[in-house]
Parts: structure tokens; C-alpha cells; sequence
């Protein structure tokens, strides 16, 4: 394990360092100490490793991250994983505000809470919050799965497209568009799945699925693929 103290040696240097790695296929692990809230942690990973942040972060920790891992000991300020393209964002305490915003693929696990519009504008990505998440989460959520283990606040789903919310608490009110939805088997295997990678302690059928009620935008079924 290549361990990097960040006080010591500095952001330029950390990013550096981890970007020469993009490309490779080689697996590494990296773990970062000293990080007393820095922003820009760990961003533009291209690269199958696993890097661990010894602590809690600033704004964009893990923004465009692809193929690593990047597990974080502490809490997150805004915009973690944003843009993030695939691999996985574990943070062990509570994200800021629009956390895994307009993310394309990849998991986005918060075991504490998210802030406010979480997961707004996503395009793909899965997010599992193992708490509650604020207002105008999912707000233009075009594609993905948001799973929410406790509570959502205000507007939740505003304006959405195709993606899927999942909420086991109550939600203090729906979005524009936004409406409650059957959840079907098909949901169900979804949620397993997400729980289960997740390491969250909940079960499917405990949750209630939202969707979009598809008045805010021109839907044809047969060009579901592409929405």
C-alpha cells in the first residue's frame, strides 16, 4: 500500500501522482492521511485502484471518477463522485450538497446523510444513502437508481425523467412531475442488488418506488433506450 500524507506533500502532488496511474489495469492501493477537509481529493481517477482517505474531505472529492475505488473515513463536502463515470464512492459519514450530481455509471454509497440535491441531474449512476437526504434530491434525474434508506425532504424528484427513487422513509413532499409507482419484481431485484453492494440494512419490500408521471416532457415508450 503506497500511504501519501497529504499536509505533508500537498493536493498538486497527490493528483499527480494518481493521474500518471490512468490507464493502467495494474490494481493498487493508496491510502491518504492527513486530509483535514481539502478539496479536489482524488479527482479524474482512470485507473482499477483502491484509494482510502483517512479522514473527512472539501467540495468534489472523487468528481469524474472512473474504474477506482476510492472509500472515504469521514465526511464529504459538496459535489462528491460528480460526473462520476463507474467504479465506486464510499464515504463513511454524511455528504454535503448535490452529492453524485449529474453522475453517468459507477455506485455512490453514503452511509450517513446527504445534504440537498442529491443526486440532481444524474445520467446514470447508482446512489445508496443509508440515511436521509434534503431538498430537491433527484431534481432533472434523467436515468439511474437513488436509493434512500431513511427520509427525504421537500420537492424530491423535481422535474424528473427516467430515473428510478426507491425511499424506505417519508418523503416531505414530491417534485413537479413526480408521482408514487408500483413497485414491481422487476424493482425489487434492483433494490437486492443495490442493498446488498451497499452493505445496508434494510430490505426491498420496505421501500415505496417514485417515478416520473412523464407530463413535463415529450415521452414515446418506443424510444425508452434513449432517454
Amino acid at each position: 500500500m503506497q500511504v501519501f500524507d497529504l499536509e505533508a506533500e500537498g493536493l498538486r502532488a497527490l493528483n499527480s501522482s494518481l493521474h500518471e496511474l490512468n490507464g493502467s489495469t495494474e490494481p493498487g492501493r493508496w491510502e491518504i492521511v492527513n486530509p483535514k477537509g481539502s478539496h479536489a481529493i482524488a479527482v479524474g481517477l482512470d485507473a482499477p485502484i483502491e484509494v482510502t482517505v483517512k479522514g473527512s474531505t472539501g467540495y468534489y472529492c472523487a468528481g469524474m471518477n472512473k474504474q477506482a475505488t476510492v472509500n472515504v473515513h469521514g465526511s464529504v463536502g459538496p459535489g462528491v463522485a460528480e460526473n462520476m463515470m463507474s467504479g465506486a464512492v464510499i464515504v463513511e459519514g454524511d455528504a454535503s450538497q448535490y452529492a453524485g450530481a449529474t453522475g453517468r455509471g459507477g455506485l455512490l454509497v453514503i452511509k450517513g446523510n446527504a445534504s440537498s440535491r442529491c443526486g440532481i441531474s444524474m445520467k446514470g449512476i447508482d446512489i445508496v444513502v443509508h440515511g436521509n437526504i434534503g431538498h430537491m434530491s433527484a431534481f432533472m434525474a434523467q436515468a439511474g437508481n437513488l436509493v434512500v434508506c431513511g427520509d427525504a425532504g421537500d420537492a424530491l424528484g423535481d422535474s424528473l425523467y427516467e430515473a428510478r427513487l426507491f425511499v424506505r422513509g417519508s418523503v416531505k413532499s414530491l417534485g413537479a412531475d413526480c408521482i408514487e409507482k408500483e413497485l414491481r419484481p422487476e424493482h425489487i431485484e434492483i433494490l437486492k442488488d443495490l442493498l446488498a453492494r451497499s452493505g445496508a440494512d434494510a430490505k426491498p419490500e420496505e421501500f415505496k418506488r417514485y417515478g416520473s408521471a412523464r407530463q413535463l416532457y415529450n415521452f414515446d415508450v418506443d424510444n425508452v433506450g434513449a432517454y
